[in-house]
């Protein structure tokens, strides 16, 4: 599985980053890179992009025929590149909460500004190529989605009903598919 990609942009390589301990509490600095060399715990926010059913509803769930917003990530990303998200998001910066970390990537990565986002919950992701303490967001609505930072290359529309099948097919970033999708398919069985 390639993960990494040599022509990661070289300004992000060398970002601060926080590393973390088990508490999601910052110990130490240091670069995107050394972070991603020795694969150290870090912060991260995901948000969910839904297209609500046109159905009007009472409830906060979700249906399984509202759409849930994906992206192909770019070829020169640091992690999982060219593969398919179901979140917009990324690392915290240094000191930035959670909440401002996901209005800024969700800004940067998909062109959208000024929601409420809905914190769905936490969770912790232990992989071969990533370790993260996440918070995991939902941003609902018929908002226009428009990349604005090269991030995204590609974004499409999955019915959530469908998003089992859709995930069979495609190379999805395992953390997306660990943190988000519990989230989602909760608030889909929620509606009974």
């Amino acid at each position: 599985m390639n993960t990494t990609d040599a022509g990661a942009d070289p300004q992000a390589a060398a970002e601060l980053v926080e590393v973390v301990d088990e508490n999601a509490l910052p110990i130490r600095l240091v670069t995107r890179a050394e972070m991603r060399a020795q694969n150290l715990w870090h912060r991260s926010t995901f948000v969910a992009v839904v297209r609500p059913d046109p159905d009007p509803r009472d409830d906060q769930g979700l249906r399984p025929t509202d759409r849930l917003v994906v992206h192909q990530r770019a070829s020169w990303k640091d992690l999982f590149p060219s593969y398919w998200d179901l979140a917009f998001g990324g690392v915290c910066g240094v000191g930035e909460d959670w909440g401002t970390a996901a209005e800024r990537e969700l800004s940067e990565e998909a062109g959208v500004s000024g929601l409420d986002l809905r914190l769905l919950g936490r969770g912790t992701y232990d992989g071969d190529h990533s370790r993260c303490h996440a918070q995991i967001y939902l941003a609902a609505g018929s908002m226009a989605i428009e990349p604005q930072d090269g991030e995204a290359v590609a974004v499409e529309e999955v019915v959530l009903g469908l998003l089992t099948t859709w995930v069979e097919s495609r190379s999805v970033c395992p953390d997306s598919l660990a943190l988000v999708v519990p989230h989602l398919a909760a608030l889909v069985d929620s509606v009974g």
